[in-house]
């Protein structure tokens, strides 16, 4: 294996994933990057008008509201990626729906292994809402290497 995707998102729990995913990377001598997808974004920009007396939506919307999650998204891997000590570590945020995205980019850069964290929701949860681990472990082409984050 030479390239290992580690998809984390701002969870306390990521710290366990991208800690794990970074050792199994190392231990592999693979190439390394963390993926944070930003999903829904769209949601923040919609105007909707006033309903059960709340008019939020029909002030002025910070159209840049895109590019400071962008922002933040990536400040936050950049920190992670201090915080592993790994200056090679690639970084990529990406937008859409979280497990379509990162099914997507493991194929565009060709990842040998995906590295998930499965937050355990129960078999309730699983069929009215999914859940993204194993929406990527049903549809992949590669190996997941999942990392359960339950307390």
């Amino acid at each position: 294996m030479k390239k290992v995707l580690i998809c984390i998102d701002y969870n306390p729990t990521s710290e366990v994933v991208a800690n794990s995913g970074y050792q199994l990377s190392k231990a592999l001598n693979a190439e390394v990057c963390l993926l944070h997808v930003i999903a829904d974004i769209q949601y923040y920009g919609v105007q909707y008008p006033t309903f059960m007396g709340y008019d939020g939506f029909d002030a002025e919307i910070d159209l840049n509201i895109n590019k400071e999650m962008h922002r933040v998204a990536e400040n936050f891997l950049e920190t992670v990626k201090t915080h592993l000590g790994a200056n090679q570590v690639i970084t990529k945020v990406v937008e859409g729906n979280t497990a379509d995205v990162i099914l997507e980019y493991a194929e565009q850069w060709k990842a040998d292994t995906i590295v998930l964290g499965t937050h355990s929701h129960n078999i309730l949860e699983k069929i009215f809402i999914g859940d993204v681990a194993s929406k990527v472990l049903k549809n992949t082409k590669v190996p997941v290497y999942m990392i359960p984050t339950k307390k």
